[in-house]
This record gives structure tokens, sequence and C-alpha cells, in this order.
């Protein structure tokens, strides 16, 4: 064999032993870049097992909250939740438009909102239907709420008809739809324990916001809610009954009047009857 051809065929097992190094190389890299992928996996795997624990922690401790300020509701309150439950149930069964027309099967939340603040005034309480305004603020919108309220000197207890519909959210998650369905729909409470509630759901639903990526509306905030209930309110006058008991037995003990059921008209017309001439003077 020449020199030449030694030269040439040491060249050929060069180049064959520089690939043969390359994909060495290429696959020993490669499987470097495979286990540092799993070690990121790992970690993602980890921060979600974390992220959900804490997502479970948080729904449980606001469900806990809202079982502990739902049942610690004193004699008064349990008094004049039975009386409100009583009366809505009534106002709700009867048949034919509310008192007011405005619906046409049963009573409306107008009507509701009076029939209570009445059954409960006869109970003997000071009751009355209360309209709460508040002007916009940094942080809070202007708006204005109807509800009722209870007076037992010298405690003071909100009434409210629709409470868990106030919370209700098209787009809430399934686990802010099981907290709002634990709330009552006729809600009886001192206003420190309703402060308590509103701001147990509100920061539920400021949570259930920010994991749908939603904007947290001004009218879901705990402040807003907090002054449907809590901000100054106007009373409402008891109604009149234009048909009153009282007004009826008065009518039946006036004196009749004298004059006869017959008119001068008809005197006119009887035969033979003649009015008497007038002399002017």
């Amino acid at each position: 064999m020449g020199g030449d051809e030694v030269n040439s065929g040491c060249s050929a097992l060069s180049r064959v032993k520089s690939l043969s190094d390359l994909v060495l190389g290429f696959f020993e890299n490669g499987e470097g870049d495979t286990e540092g992928d799993q070690d990121m996996e790992s970690s993602d795997e980890e921060l979600s097992g974390n992220s959900a624990k804490e997502h479970k922690a948080f729904w449980e401790s606001q469900n806990m909250k809202i079982q502990v300020l739902l049942s610690k509701n004193s004699a008064l309150e349990k008094r004049v939740l039975r009386e409100t439950e009583a009366e809505v149930r009534r106002l709700q069964a009867e048949a034919g438009p509310c008192a007011c027309f405005r619906s046409s099967s049963g009573a409306c939340r107008d009507c509701l909102l009076r029939g209570v603040a009445d059954r409960l005034r006869d109970a003997g309480y000071d009751s009355a239907v209360c309209h709460s305004k508040w002007r916009t603020s940094p942080t809070v919108p202007k708006g204005e709420h109807a509800y009722v309220e209870a007076v037992e000197a010298p405690a003071r207890v909100v009434i409210e008809v629709c409470f868990r519909a106030e919370f209700e959210m098209a787009r809430g998650s399934e686990e802010y739809r099981r907290l709002v369905a634990r709330l009552p729909e006729v809600f009886v409470g001192k206003p420190e324990r309703l402060r308590g509630v509103i701001k147990a759901v509100c920061a539920a639903a400021k949570r259930c916001m920010e994991e749908n990526k939603m904007h947290m509306p001004p009218w879901r905030k705990s402040k807003y809610m907090q002054a449907k209930w809590l901000s100054p309110c106007e009373r409402q006058p008891p109604r009149v009954a234009l048909f009153s008991p009282t007004a009826v037995c008065a009518a039946a003990q006036r004196p009749k009047p004298r004059s006869s059921m017959l008119t001068s008209d008809l005197l006119d017309n009887l035969p033979g009857f003649r009015r008497p001439a007038v002399q002017v003077l």
C-alpha cells in the first residue's frame, strides 16, 4: 500500500471518528436536557400541588366562617325570624295580584317588605320599612336599597327577604355557588353579625373573580354591600288601611240623616204634588 493511500485511509477514519464523537455528544447533551426538563416538571407539579391545597383551604375557611356566623343568633333574632318567615310564606302563597298590582301572582318585593313590617309591628316590635341611600365615594358608587328593621330596645335587627339573591353571580365558580347556597333566603340578624357575613361572602367573590381572571365590579365589593343595610336610612311610616275595622264601626254608629230618601226631583214627579209658592220679599 502506498503512502498516499495510507494517508487517504487515515483521513477517512479521522472523519468517521469525528462524526461519531459529534453524534455521541449530541445524545449526551440530549440526555442532560431531559433531566433538566424533568426537574422543571417536578417543580411545576409541586407548585400546582401547593396552589391546590391553598385553594381548598381558603374555601373551607370561608364556608366555616359562614356556618359559624349564621348559627350565632340570639333569642330576639329567632323570634323575629319566625314571624318574618311565616308572613313571607303567607304572602307568597296568596293567589291573584299583590296589593299594589305589580305582581299578578303573590306578593312583589315591596308588598313583602310592607307585610313583614306590619306583622312585626302587630307582634309588638318597633318595625318599619327602611330606605337606605348613599352617595358616590372614591371606592363605592351611589345606590339605594329597601329592607325591614325591627327594634326591641336596645337591640336592632335587620330583615332582608331576598338575602341569598343579593350575592348570586351568573359566572360564579362551583365553590362560590356552593357557599352562596348556604345563605338563607330570609336573613334576620343584628348589624355586627350581618357585617361579618358580608365580609366573608365578598372575600369569596373576590377570590372567585381572581381565579377566573375577571375584574371585581364595585357593586360586588364589601363596602357597597354593607352600604345597603348598614348606611343611614329613612324609616317609612306605617300604611293606613282604607277600610279599617275602627272606621267601619264608627260609620255604623253615626246617626242617620233626617232627610227622606225622596229628593226634590222625585217629589216634583209625584202625581198631584205641587210645590208651594215662595214669596220673594
